[in-house]
């Protein structure tokens, strides 16, 4: 693998670098710093979506054919980080990089024609149905059901951990729709119009003070069966597709090193309690030493499934070993942060809903406002996505043959 850029490469960084000094706003970067969670909140991150659109740099992950930039895997890759290195937004995936994608792989014309432009523009906001109270890990033990009454599916169950459905326009879901043969065979996907009365969105606030997460309950919902994508049945399929383009659709290593960079001069300021700023600390030089070795060995990693992409071979299970590594090393750079802060860092944002109305004031800077509940939220990175177990089972079985 060649890991130097192409010319080429380094002039679109340049143009990239560019564009990111010219367009991206101040107010944005400073919103995503704040931001605790996976994603921030619509207001900054769909300003910033619809930058991007405007550009037509937006659907870099789709086919050219379907709205997308006809960008190579490398041109992807030094945009994502391009952006991480500005201080960009984290923009909401669900749509643009989860049931995008769907759409473009197995969706009709037809459905193409109803759900992208609208998706590109701003105009739908998506959450994604798959989880359940009883089916998390062992997804397709999915009870959540969808019987065919004429031209319409009617759905009945639950989904939970449902990021931004408190938002959304619509949800894509993976339903049940056959019980007689395994139970991989009878899921189909489904994406349901949420601004209906059958259709009951109960929030949840996590233990980092955020509603980030919610419950969605379906009472005889219904959708279109022109909703319905791929065959009744293709689900599992369906869903092995989009889980590949979450674990591994996006590049977790430049995030990571510039939160490790922030990390470093952080230390800077930090006193010991010994011999100056814990920078000059040893241990804790050896620790941040180790944890920027590890996240610039993801890096290479990553390079490598771009590498297999250019030439044209899917992503595969090794997307596994990116979320797998990614996750962890960004647990381990959460932890890190809290003991550069100490007693600082002991608070969560003032803005979040755990408080109610007892706001108190802040303590520190912003970055000790928002270490705990950064921390706090970044727990579930372990599980979301598929659980560290289930990616461990998967590198095991199909990239180790074991």
């Amino acid at each position: 693998m060649d890991m130097d850029f192409s010319p080429e490469d380094l002039a679109f960084r340049d143009e990239v670098r560019a564009f990111l000094k010219e367009s991206l706003p101040e107010h944005l970067k400073d919103g995503a710093r704040r931001t605790p969670g996976v994603f921030v909140e619509p207001d900054i991150g769909m300003e910033w979506h619809r930058i991007l659109n405007e550009k037509g740099w937006l659907a870099y992950h789709w086919p050219e054919a379907d709205g997308g930039t006809g960008w190579t895997p490398t041109q992807r890759f030094i945009f994502e980080k391009e952006c991480a290195l500005a201080g960009a937004p984290a923009i909401s995936i669900l749509g643009l990089r989860l049931v995008g994608p769907v759409i473009c792989e197995f969706g009709t014309q037809e459905q193409k024609d109803r759900f992208l432009p609208p998706l590109l523009k701003g105009e739908h906001y998506w959450c994604q149905g798959y989880s359940e109270p009883g089916s998390g890990s062992d997804l397709a033990s999915l009870k959540t059901a969808a019987r065919l009454e004429g031209d319409q599916y009617v759905v009945n169950g639950s989904k939970i951990w449902t990021t931004h459905a408190h938002h959304a326009d619509w949800i894509f879901a993976l339903v049940r729709t056959d019980n007689s043969g395994k139970k991989q065979q009878g899921i189909t996907f489904l994406l349901i119009p949420m601004d209906q009365p059958g259709v009951e969105v109960t929030p949840i606030h996590s233990m980092s003070g955020d509603h980030e997460v919610n419950q969605v309950f379906f009472t005889d919902a219904v959708t279109s069966v022109e909703n319905r994508i791929g065959e009744e049945g293709a689900g599992w399929t369906i869903a092995k597709f989009l889980l590949e383009n979450e674990r591994g659709g996006s590049c977790y290593a430049p995030r990571l090193l510039q939160s490790i960079d922030r990390l470093q001069e952080l230390a800077k300021t930090q006193p010991s309690g010994v011999n100056g700023a814990v920078a000059h600390d040893p241990r804790f030089r050896d620790k941040l030493a180790r944890t920027r070795l590890d996240a610039e060995a993801l890096e290479v990693t990553e390079l490598r499934i771009l590498a297999d992409l250019a030439k044209g071979r899917a992503p595969g299970p090794q997307t596994s070993l990116v979320k797998l590594l990614g996750s962890n090393i960004g647990q381990a750079v959460d932890t890190m942060r809290l003991e550069l802060l100490g007693y600082d860092a002991l608070q969560l944002p003032v803005d979040r809903p755990l408080y109610g109305n007892e706001v108190p004031e802040p303590v520190g800077s912003q970055v000790a406002q928002i270490a705990m509940g950064k921390y706090l939220n970044n727990r579930a990175s372990t599980i979301f996505g598929g659980s560290d177990e289930v990616q461990k089972n998967i590198i095991a079985k199909t990239v180790l043959g074991l």
